[in-house]
């Protein structure tokens, strides 16, 4: 199956290093970033993993739930803990799923259908609470994930959600955003009483920080 952004993000029941887990119900009502490795012991995945475990309190400020895949069993990813943290510096505090037979793997369409069946691709998820994936990325090989931006992109989804407003380029939290152009100049006024710069019909900039006037 295709994964696309908006779907409900596929449920399972699988085992990890934290138990068996069935992913909908160990949501509960968090953000998750599920993110998958090819396999154990690679050079980026063992990177990649300490700093999400640095990142705890990042992740839990925003609600987040980080969670791990691997192709290879429970056993191994515990012998991959120990070499994270011995080489890292931080102990992994959250789950890595164990997918041997290729059940989530392929759940989630990580398989590239021209590489070896038993490699998954290195994907990133981002799921809402109501379990709905907002974000996908997929990563080559050789090029190791930039969770700073995916913390901004959570920040920009959490922040968009609750406003009627869109993220610009290279938007950082704190700075300038743009209102929805479905909302009347009549409705961006009520909504932003602070006032707003009109530079297009279609593109009008609010700083949320600004005192009202």
């Amino acid at each position: 199956m295709t994964i696309q952004l908006g779907q409900i993000a596929p449920d399972f029941e699988q085992d990890s290093t934290h138990g068996r887990i069935s992913f909908h119900d160990w949501l509960g009502g968090s953000w998750s970033v599920l993110f998958s490795h090819p396999k154990n012991f690679t050079p980026v995945c063992t990177t990649e993993l300490g700093e999400v475990a640095k990142l705890r309190p990042e992740w839990d400020k925003r609600n987040v739930k980080p969670i791990g895949l691997s192709v290879d069993p429970v056993e191994a990813h515990h012998k991959w803990e120990s070499d994270i943290q011995e080489t890292q510096g931080a102990k992994l505090d959250f789950p890595m799923i164990a997918d041997p037979d290729g059940k989530v793997s392929t759940l989630y369409d990580m398989i590239h259908p021209e590489s070896d069946p038993t490699v998954t691709v290195r994907s990133v998820f981002v799921i809402d609470p109501s379990r709905k994936i907002r974000l996908i990325l997929t990563y080559p090989p050789s090029t190791g994930r930039n969770f700073t931006e995916i913390l901004r992109a959570i920040d920009s989804l959490q922040l968009t959600d609750a406003r009627s407003i869109a993220t610009p380029v290279n938007w950082e939290p704190g700075e300038p955003v743009v209102i929805s152009p479905k909302l009347s100049d009549e409705e961006a006024a009520r909504q932003f009483p602070q006032g707003y710069k009109t530079l297009k019909p279609y593109l009008r900039i609010v700083d949320l920080q600004a005192s009202v006037r």
